[in-house]
């Protein structure tokens, strides 16, 4: 996709949802914008939700199995142990998690502890800075599905995003979505909304979406801010019902992952996973 086609393409989804005229400094004037108010997301942008990512928790009795259906079971914390992560895929069977998203190095460790189960493992890409060259995501990409990984988390270039190198930010996408395809496996591409404006976001979901990405995602985590309602419909406003739209970081509660479920969620990545089905309020934590 050419720089002209992809800016006609923003100005149009921009003109569509208000953003350039309602909103200033997240302050709305129009109960309809679905880029910052809450009621106007969900009365805009309901239903079409199927995956959250949340972390290892407590467990519970009594769970919401159709919530825990959508959440990427998470643990990226760098100093994770193998206990850790044999938990976390412990848990993802107790409750029956669409997957487990951990780091590279735990791939196939996981691929063995969920074999013959339905819970995928998902590993990350680029992570979590995303300005490896890619060459070196692709690769990373490879490796990680030889070793038993379903589902990728890539991380876009937010630099050459802003400098507004889209051909590149596109290529490089291409590149992790075209090893995944050859072993159907999934693509998400998380563009770290709370680096972006509004108007970045709009772009690089424009990207991922021409590129062949299966998903886009809101955050690694590692950065500030995360998954928000308004950024969350205004992905899914973007992509449309074609691909899924993942909201990752800060998500704690029950509430938080309904919230972003109403609001076009199809997936939802955090780190009180358990907590999050059960109804139990999580303490504040990270991946």
């Amino acid at each position: 996709m050419d720089k002209q086609t992809i800016l006609r393409l923003i100005e149009e989804v921009l003109k569509e949802t208000n953003a350039h005229t309602c909103c200033q400094d997240g302050v709305c004037s129009d109960n309809l914008c679905v880029v910052h108010n809450k009621e106007g997301v969900q009365n805009v942008v309901r239903s079409g939700a199927d995956r959250i990512s949340a972390g290892v928790g407590v467990a519970g009795e009594h769970f919401d199995k159709n919530i825990a259906g959508m959440i990427d079971h998470t643990l990226l914390k760098p100093d994770a142990t193998v206990d850790q992560v044999e938990r976390l895929c412990s848990e993802a069977k107790q409750y029956g998690f669409a997957s487990v998203c951990i780091n590279p190095s735990y791939v196939k460790l996981c691929a063995k502890l969920l074999r013959d189960t339905a819970v995928k493992v998902c590993t990350v890409v680029g992570f979590p800075l995303g300005a490896t060259s890619s060459e070196s995501k692709a690769f990373e990409a490879e490796k990680a599905i030889q070793d038993g990984a379903r589902e990728i988390d890539m991380v876009i270039n937010v630099g050459r995003l802003k400098s507004g190198d889209y051909p590149y930010v596109e290529s490089d996408i291409a590149s992790v979505v075209r090893a995944g395809k050859r072993r159907g496996v999934l693509t998400k591409v998380i563009i770290e909304t709370g680096l972006l404006t509004d108007e970045e976001k709009v772009k690089a979901c424009l990207l991922a979406k021409n590129a062949g990405a299966n998903f886009v995602k809101t955050s690694t985590g590692f950065s500030k801010g995360g998954a928000t309602v308004g950024d969350i419909a205004l992905m899914r406003r973007v992509v449309g019902p074609s691909i899924g739209v993942k909201a990752s970081g800060g998500v704690r509660t029950q509430e938080d992952a309904r919230a972003l479920i109403e609001s076009g969620a199809d997936r939802i990545g955090a780190s009180a996973s358990v907590m999050i089905v059960t109804g139990e309020t999580a303490s504040a934590a990270g991946y």
